[in-house]
């Protein structure tokens, strides 16, 4: 292993001073004092589509956690379009008698799109009838997510809670 000299040491100290000392007036600037509120609305609609593509309990209320919290963030209200795209393992967000009917027919109430894929339940030979009748089917979860950013709408894949990875 090769030894730094103590002039390569110095040279290297005094960088990382610097640019230590360039970034703490951007740091305090975004409010680390505790001042900070976050980032503030700037436009007048802001349009989101979470992909849900496991299955499991955890996984299904992971997500719709997350829904229900940008929904109720105030900065967003009334500036807010939010969908739920499903596939593969996800289905299972959208399958009669797994407890989150009450939970998907409350965030379509708020305004959210339920949407699964087609090509899912083809593959994995799921019936439509043993899915919620209030859920919108779209040919492809891939294209419907294309579109989407393709619109300028924000991607959100919350990542499964680690026991399921």
């Amino acid at each position: 292993m090769k030894k730094l000299s103590l002039t390569s040491q110095k040279i290297g100290f005094t960088a990382a001073t610097a640019l230590l000392a360039a970034c703490l007036p951007l740091s305090a600037a975004a409010g680390t004092s505790g001042d900070y509120q976050g980032a503030m609305p700037n436009k007048g609609q802001y349009n989101v589509i979470f992909h849900l593509d496991a299955g499991g309990v955890p996984a299904i209320k992971k997500t719709l956690n997350n829904i229900e919290n940008i929904l109720h963030d105030p900065r967003l209200a009334g500036k807010l379009h939010v969908e739920l795209i499903a596939n593969s393992k996800g289905f299972d967000v959208y399958v009669k008698n797994n407890g989150f009917e009450d939970k998907l027919k409350h965030l379509q109430a708020e305004g959210v799109i339920l949407a699964q894929c087609a090509n899912t339940l083809k593959e994995l030979h799921v019936d439509r009838n043993d899915l919620y009748p209030f859920i919108s089917i779209v040919p492809s979860g891939m294209g419907e997510i294309t579109i989407r950013e393709a619109q300028g709408w924000a991607y959100i894949h919350p990542s499964a809670p680690p026991e399921q990875l």
